[in-house]
């Protein structure tokens, strides 16, 4: 009895490692993206630059996602407006069309500071980033949206708008972003 037991937990396991999916990095080299407005990027070893002087431009996936878990390490300046777009109806930005989970402790409305959903949610913990590296993890799952940065939960809104979408950076306004190990898991 006791190794039909140990044979079912063998091979219950294999069938959960089996549907476990793996992390799919962005952004890099040979990934298929688009670049869009103003700004200005560049692939420098493993991280991603944006830079803006005065505009807004984006770095975004040529591919929509539905369901997932978006990972990724950013470093702001202090005057950079950045964020990560989720679930983009189109290759624009804009917090109409897209879901926009801010990067901008300096924001004059500290309503839309980082964590913020803009035009949805206000932060639910303050978290200061500028001039260090941070985590950001964002799940989209159905309707539901959450976020944390730094293991510490920022946003978790229900919202039915967009069930999918294109995955976009920002770098706007004036100064520098940085980004790297961008990973989706597709759920």
């Amino acid at each position: 009895m006791k190794n039909i037991v140990y044979l079912i937990s063998i091979a219950l396991f294999i069938i959960h490692l089996s549907s476990c999916k793996s992390s799919t990095s962005l952004f890099i080299d040979n990934y298929n993206w688009q670049i869009g407005g103003d700004a200005g990027w560049q692939f420098d070893q493993s991280e991603i630059i944006g830079e803006s002087d005065g505009g807004a431009g984006f770095i975004m996936t040529s591919d929509a996602y539905d369901d997932f878990i978006l990972e990724l390490d950013f470093r702001p300046d202090n005057s950079v407006n950045s964020g990560v777009f989720i679930r983009c109806e189109n290759h624009e930005m804009s917090p109409i069309s897209c879901y926009e989970i801010n990067i901008w402790d300096n924001h004059s409305n500290q309503d839309f500071r980082t964590g913020a959903v803009v035009m949805k949610s206000k932060p639910l913990a303050k978290v200061n980033t500028t001039n260090k590296w941070n985590t950001y993890k964002i799940k989209a799952k159905g309707s539901s949206i959450q976020a944390w940065i730094n293991n510490t939960k920022v946003a978790d809104i229900t919202d039915q708008d967009r069930p999918s979408g294109y995955i976009g950076l920002q770098a706007a306004e004036n100064g520098m972003v940085k980004f790297k190990n961008v990973k989706i898991k597709v759920l």
